[in-house]
């Protein structure tokens, strides 16, 4: 199979191919997913809660980012790969190009942020330098203690629109993808008919381009409990490399997610 690249997962959107994501965060486990079919792998800040144990991502640093991604680019022959930009790792243009840079020279091939119109100079910046870009809307977990908790953002038209005007935002800044996390599926629908680049939803509905899920929660191992939006893919087939399969065809023919899975206005 072909490498994957930001040019693929537009050519699937066009073609209205859903394509499917997942964290991972060492060289054997992305070795199976890569192997497997799936088209996006992210180094996800998520390791902080799925693999050090902290309460959220915080304390997340760009070296523990950076080594991950190291790891799991040795895995990988085929598949995406992404790398989050973990917490107060971009708060200034200059400090945001530095740190990408170390992530881009580890073996991402695409760095993450979260946040809409504030991180604007900072997508131009990166792109115009040859980084590309993945943007983050809708629950952003490094923002969780201004959300007040891990709760469904843009149920309320302002903030439905504010995210919509993010979007559109994020994407004339050169931004190559989006991830819209924990929105309502109409929202998250309206938001995919309106961007020309391929956005991936977590939480969002079935509408959106592809999928991305934590493998912690695909695999049924995750610490606390399985989120809503998750399955546990493990649970019902056994074994890993299958678990793996069946979430790829689930997302490819349309059954997930399913209406469990999905949040409303």
């Amino acid at each position: 199979m072909s490498k994957v690249t930001s040019s693929t997962l537009i050519k699937f959107k066009q073609e209205s191919k859903k394509f499917t994501a997942l964290t991972a965060y060492d060289a054997s486990f992305a070795g199976a997913f890569d192997s497997e079919g799936v088209d996006v792998l992210l180094v996800g800040d998520s390791l902080g809660m799925v693999l050090q144990g902290h309460n959220d991502t915080l304390p997340v640093t760009i070296a523990d980012i950076a080594y991950h991604t190291a790891c799991v680019k040795r895995g990988v022959s085929r598949a995406l790969l992404i790398a989050d930009m973990p917490f107060m790792s971009y708060t200034t243009p200059e400090q945001t190009m530095a740190n990408a840079a170390t992530l881009m020279q580890a073996g991402a091939s695409m760095v993450k942020l979260e946040g809409g119109h504030w991180l604007l100079e900072s997508v131009k910046m990166l792109t115009e330098r040859g980084i590309p870009v993945c943007a983050h809307l809708g629950l952003t977990p490094q923002s969780v203690h201004l959300f007040g908790g891990f709760k469904v953002q843009g149920r309320d038209a302002e903030n439905a629109q504010r995210i919509l005007d993010e979007a559109k935002a994020l994407q004339a800044a050169g931004a190559q993808l989006l991830v819209v996390e924990c929105i309502p599926a109409s929202l998250a629908k309206t938001i995919t008919e309106a961007l020309t680049i391929p956005v991936i939803g977590i939480g969002a509905g079935a509408d959106t381009d592809g999928q991305i899920l934590v493998m912690h929660d695909v695999l049924g191992i995750s610490s606390g409990y399985i989120p809503r939006f998750s399955k546990n893919y493990l649970k019902q087939t056994g074994e890993i490399r299958t678990a793996i399969k069946a979430y790829i065809d689930e997302v490819a023919n349309g059954t997930f997610p399913a209406e469990e899975h999905t949040f409303n206005s």
